[in-house]
């Protein structure tokens, strides 16, 4: 594995999200990198099989030195000790299917709203780097900003209070505390509940365009690459700017979703669809 330079940028605080509230970590891009993967929100479940399959074959054949995960990579993260805990489950098979593809290249996970507990006992499980939210990549001569995105959805009020609640230490650690059995009751109410909040609201929330504009020009970069919100899209904000929104995955849908983003070395990008694999893996 190679080892990457992390420098902090300098800059002032902004006033509009707490993402934007610190300097935000610059991951630069080792030159033997000629094309990056960029993939978000595939919400894995073992009641999702084909998404699992489709995963694990891109993961095995995909060109790319290196892939960023945008966050929700499971549909729930209870717990690292899971992997632990039930040896045989879901979650330490994906962490096995991670293992094997972070010997072939270099993977870069950031939380998603979904696997937000994901620790590091799980990235030294997989071999994998766990990134800040945001972080700004330097490659093919440009600065890219990475985000999930839900911090800047901040027209969704109720969400950022939650939000905040639950990534707080206090909440954190007596919440893992709890036997796993009673973990995983508690994160299925969460999202009946969360199911409920969006039948209700009968829409989704975007992300806060000035806020983007702001960490864009703090970040000193052209580009926010984000997920969380399932609506892929290329939005021109302004001249030179950009917000290029990933898809999410779900190989049971009709027609199936999946999309990688993939960029070169000379900046280009492009996205690619996933396909289902031609088989199940051995």
């Amino acid at each position: 594995m190679m080892t990457f330079p992390t420098t902090t940028s300098s800059s002032r605080k902004p006033s509009r999200s707490d993402v934007n509230q610190r300097a935000w970590p610059v991951l630069e891009a080792p030159a033997a990198w000629r094309c990056i993967d960029v993939i978000s929100d595939l919400h894995l479940d073992a009641d999702h099989p084909q998404t699992f399959l489709a995963w694990h074959h891109y993961l095995r054949h995909s060109p790319a030195q290196a892939i960023f995960i945008l966050g929700d990579l499971f549909e729930v993260w209870v717990g690292d000790d899971a992997i632990t805990l039930e040896p045989q489950g879901f979650e330490a098979r994906c962490v096995r299917t991670l293992h094997k593809a972070a010997n072939q290249r270099d993977i870069f996970f950031l939380h998603g709203n979904r696997d937000f507990l994901i620790g590091e006992a799980f990235a030294q499980s997989c071999g994998v780097r766990l990134l800040e939210d945001p972080t700004v990549l330097q490659f093919a001569g440009r600065r890219w900003l990475l985000s999930h995105g839900d911090a800047m959805c901040l027209a969704d009020t109720a969400y950022q209070e939650f939000r905040s609640q639950v990534r707080s230490a206090d909440w954190q650690r007596p919440f893992l505390a709890q036997p796993l059995l009673q973990r995983r009751a508690a994160a299925r109410d969460l999202r009946a509940r969360s199911e409920m909040r969006k039948q209700q609201h009968q829409g989704w929330v975007d992300l806060d365009t000035a806020a983007v504009r702001q960490a864009l020009e703090l970040a000193d970069a052209d580009t926010l690459i984000h997920g969380h919100t399932h609506q892929p899209a290329d939005h021109r904000l302004e001249p030179g700017l950009r917000r290029i929104v990933l898809s999410d995955w779900d190989m049971h849908a009709q027609p199936p979703r999946g999309e990688i983003l993939r960029i070169d070395a000379e900046g280009r990008h492009h996205r690619v669809g996933v396909h289902h694999p031609p088989a199940p893996p051995a």
